[in-house]
């Protein structure tokens, strides 16, 4: 069996009982004995005790925090347990678990403190659609000049970082739609990122809680979440 070394792989998920049972047994098939926690945020249905029926261990939340407060949890613990790497995948099943070797192939060899299982990586790829799809295009072209590079898929939950990020990460997380924030949070660090192809599937069950109204909210939030992390870059650089 192939050895992963300090590996491990964080998995959100919210009233998943339908999914999330699926999604860690693909990983055990695909990572052999590599640990699973999946990060239990006070699911009202069975998915903590299908998670575990599974082989995963559960992190349960002592409420219901979010995407970002639950993920902030798991890798506050992970660098407590001392890994030096963690990747992170839904619950919903979208993301293929085969993906991750070169995740961390790429964590391993790169030298970046973040790898993006990006949908787009290959060109366009995955279609999503409506408003999804014009936020994705909006945030792709913010985010270039505040990367001074450009970033493929910003909104991609498929994500890896080392022990580094995880020093940051674990004290301080976007609490709500983190993904895009912490790029930018990276950006203040002169951390580095990369993308790597990723697969997007449909949900097995279940429905998205993402909605067009969602969607718009969760464009206009992150928008205002990014300004507030230049301008608070900007503060410490002047006070320095």
């Amino acid at each position: 069996m192939t050895s992963y070394g300090p590996l491990l792989i964080i998995v959100p998920a919210y009233n998943e009982e339908g999914n999330v049972g699926h999604v860690v047994r693909e990983i055990g098939e695909v990572m052999g004995d590599v640990p699973v926690l999946v990060l239990d945020d006070c699911s009202a249905d069975a998915t903590a005790a299908v998670a575990r029926a599974a082989g995963a261990r559960v992190l349960p939340m002592p409420s219901h925090l979010g995407l970002g407060g639950c993920v902030q949890a798991g890798y506050r613990l992970a660098f407590e347990l001392g890994f030096e790497y963690v990747i992170r995948l839904d619950g919903d099943g979208q993301h293929d678990p085969h993906d991750i070797p070169q995740l961390y192939q790429a964590l391993r060899e790169s030298g970046c403190q973040m790898v993006i299982g990006s949908r787009f990586a290959d060109g366009e790829g995955f279609q999503a659609s409506g408003v999804r799809s014009l936020g994705i295009k909006f945030f792709r072209a913010i985010l270039r000049p505040i990367l001074g590079r450009p970033v493929k898929d910003p909104t991609s939950g498929y994500v890896g970082v080392n022990r580094e990020a995880l020093a940051l990460f674990s004290k301080s997380f976007p609490l709500e739609y983190p993904e895009i924030e912490a790029l930018v949070v990276l950006q203040r660090r002169a951390f580095r990122f990369v993308e790597v192809p990723c697969r997007m599937r449909k949900r097995r069950s279940g429905r998205s809680t993402i909605t067009p109204l969602r969607s718009l909210y969760y464009i206009i939030h992150v928008l205002l979440g990014v300004f507030v992390n230049i301008l608070k870059f900007e503060r410490h650089r002047w006070r320095r």
